[in-house]
C-alpha cells in the first residue's frame, strides 16, 4: 500500500511516499515561505519524481498537532481535500509521536516542543513509540517531576533546552515518521475519512488567548 505522509506542524514542510513501512522518497523544505505556498507544489514534485499519483495512494497520514496552529490547519485542510477526491482513508498523528520516531535505544522517549514563555508541549513514549503518558501542555517546571518517574528516559525536540539538556538527536519532525506512525495505526484499525480528520488542540491559539484576556 502506498502511503502519502505530510508534516506541517513546524517550520519544516515535509512530504513523503512509503510502501507500507518502507520509504520511497521524502522531500523537505524549511524556508521563509508559508506552508500555504509550498505544500501543494512539494506534493506535486513528490509525485513527479516518484512516478506515482494520488490514484496510487491507499492511505494519507498527517500530523495534527501540537505545533504551529497555522501550519497544522493548512496541512489538515490539504489532506482532507486530497483524501476527498479519491475517497482515501486518513490517519491523524500527533507531531510529538512522529518526533519520538527520531530516537531508538532508550526505554522511554520524551518528545518536547517549546511553546514559548516557558510552556511546552510534551508526551512520553516507550521504546516501541507507544504513548505511555497523557499529552501535556504546561509550564516546564510542572513537568520535571513527572519525567523523573520514567527510568532510562531521553529527550527529543527543541523544548529540551528548557531542561538545560543538550540532546544529541535530530529535532526535526519528518513526514517519514508521521507515515510510519500512521501505518502502525492503520494496521490497528485506527483511521477515518476526510470529514472526520481533526486538529489536536492542547491549548488555545495565541489569538484566542488574547481574545479571552
Amino acid at each position: 500500500m502506498k502511503i502519502l505522509a505530510v508534516s506541517t506542524s513546524s517550520s519544516n514542510a515535509s512530504v513523503c511516499l512509503l510502501e507500507n513501512d518502507k520509504l520511497i522518497k521524502e522531500l523537505n523544505i524549511c524556508d521563509t515561505k508559508t506552508h500555504s505556498e509550498k505544500l501543494m507544489p512539494l506534493i506535486q514534485k513528490l509525485f513527479e519524481e516518484t512516478g506515482f499519483s494520488l490514484s496510487d495512494v491507499g492511505l494519507i497520514a498527517c500530523d495534527i498537532g501540537p505545533g504551529s496552529f497555522t501550519g497544522i490547519r493548512i496541512g489538515v485542510a490539504t489532506v482532507k481535500a486530497l483524501a476527498e477526491v479519491k475517497k482515501i482513508p486518513v490517519v491523524g498523528v500527533s507531531s510529538l509521536e512522529g518526533l519520538a520516531y527520531n530516537v531508538e535505544g532508550f526505554d522511554y522517549i520524551c518528545s518536547i516542543l517549546d511553546a514559548r514563555n516557558n510552556q511546552v508541549y510534551s508526551a512520553i513514549f516507550d521504546k516501541n513509540h507507544n504513548l505511555v503518558s497523557e499529552y501535556f501542555a504546561d509550564d516546564i517546571n510542572n513537568l520535571v517531576e513527572v519525567f523523573k518517574n520514567y527510568p532510562n528516559i531521553t529527550y527529543v525536540g527543541d523544548g529540551a533546552k528548557l531542561l538545560n539538556i543538550s540532546n544529541k538527536f535530530d529535532n526535526t519532525i519528518y513526514s517519514k515518521n508521521i507515515g510510519l506512525a500512521g501505518y502502525k495505526k492503520f494496521k490497528q484499525g485506527i483511521y477515518t475519512d476526510s470529514d472526520n480528520l481533526a486538529v489536536m488542540y492542547l491549548r488555545p491559539s495565541q489569538s484566542e488567548r488574547n481574545k479571552n484576556k
